[in-house]
C-alpha cells in the first residue's frame, strides 16, 4: 500500500520565482488498486510522483510503501521498488545498449539476482525472449539490437517491461502514451492494462484523455494547485460521464477545468 501523508514541496523558496508544486497533499492506494489521475498544466502531476520516486525530498509530509518510510530514500533505491515510465519514449532506456542488455539491467535489480559480476545466463535470455514475444512487435528476434534504433512504441512497451518484469510494488505511468499515434498508444495501453491486472500491481497513471481517466483502473484522482481535489471511484465514477467529471471539478475547486490538451482530446473523442 502507498500512504502520502500531507506532503508539501516549494521551488525556488525565497525567491521571486517561488512555486508551490504540492500543498498539504494525501493520497491512500491499496495493494492492486489502479488510479487515473488527470488535472490541468501545473496542476502538480508529475510532480507528485517525482516525489514518490525520489527525485527531490518533500518538504513536509512522510510518504510510506507497504509500511515502509521511504520519504528520504534516495531514489536508486527506490527504484527497485518502484515502476516509472514518462511520456518521452527515450526515458527509461539505454540507447547504445542491445535490448538484451536493457533488460539484464532491469531484470538484475532484483534483490534474489542482483549479485556481484553475475552474468546473464541462457536461462535468464529464455525468459527474456519470452517475455518479448508477448509485446508482439518481433522485438524477441532483435535482441541484439541496440535500443535506440527501435520506434517510439516499441521502446515504450520495452519500457514497460522493463519496469514490470521484476514486479514493483508500485508503477507510476506519466503519460506514458501522449507522445505515440493513435494506434500505437492503443497498443501500450492494452498492455499496460493486462501486465497491472494480471501481476495485481498498485498503479498510478496521468493521462490526458478524460475518457482513459473514467474507463482505466477503478478510481480517478484530479488534481488543482498541488492538491487532490476530486477522488472518485465505486458506483459514483461507473455512471459519471466526462461532463460530470468537469462539473465535479469545478464544483470542488471552484472554477472551471482550464487545459486545451484535456479538453481537445475530450473533443475529438466525441467526434470519433
Amino acid at each position: 500500500m502507498l500512504e502520502v501523508s500531507h506532503i508539501s514541496k516549494t521551488f525556488n523558496a525565497g525567491t521571486v520565482n517561488e512555486k508551490r508544486a504540492l500543498s498539504d497533499l494525501s493520497l491512500r492506494l491499496a495493494d492492486g488498486e489502479f488510479a487515473t489521475i488527470v488535472g490541468s498544466n501545473g496542476a502538480g502531476k508529475s510532480t507528485l510522483f517525482n516525489a514518490i520516486a525520489g527525485v527531490f525530498y518533500v518538504d513536509t509530509g512522510t510518504i510510506t510503501l507497504d509500511g515502509r518510510d521511504i520519504t528520504f530514500l534516495p531514489s536508486h533505491k527506490r527504484s527497485r521498488r518502484i515502476g516509472h515510465l514518462f511520456q518521452d519514449p527515450l526515458k527509461g532506456t539505454a540507447p547504445h545498449m542491445t535490448i538484451e542488455e536493457n533488460l539484464a539491467v532491469a531484470y538484475l535489480r532484483s534483490p534474489e539476482k542482483h549479485k556481484p559480476f553475475r552474468r546473464v545466463s541462457r536461462r535468464d535470455r529464455d525468459f527474456f525472449r519470452d517475455a518479448l514475444a508477448q509485446l508482439d512487435m518481433g522485438l524477441e528476434d532483435r535482441m541484439n539490437t541496440p535500443v535506440g534504433l527501435l520506434s517510439g512504441g516499441q521502446r515504450q512497451a520495452l519500457t514497460l517491461l522493463m519496469a514490470t518484469m521484476v514486479t514493483p510494488e508500485l508503477l507510476l505511468l506519466d503519460e506514458h502514451t501522449a507522445a505515440l499515434d493513435p494506434v500505437t498508444a492503443d497498443k501500450v495501453l492494452a498492455l499496460t492494462r493486462s501486465v497491472v491486472s494480471e501481476r495485481s500491481i498498485s498503479c498510478l497513471m496521468i493521462t490526458h484523455n478524460m475518457h482513459q481517466a473514467l474507463e482505466l483502473g477503478t478510481r480517478t484522482l484530479m488534481m488543482d494547485a498541488g492538491r487532490i481535489v476530486l477522488d472518485v471511484s465505486g458506483p459514483e465514477r461507473a455512471d459519471m460521464t466526462v461532463q460530470g467529471l468537469l462539473d465535479a471539478f469545478a464544483a470542488k475547486a471552484g472554477e472551471a477545468f482550464d487545459n486545451d490538451r484535456v479538453l481537445l482530446s475530450t473533443a475529438e473523442d466525441r467526434e470519433n
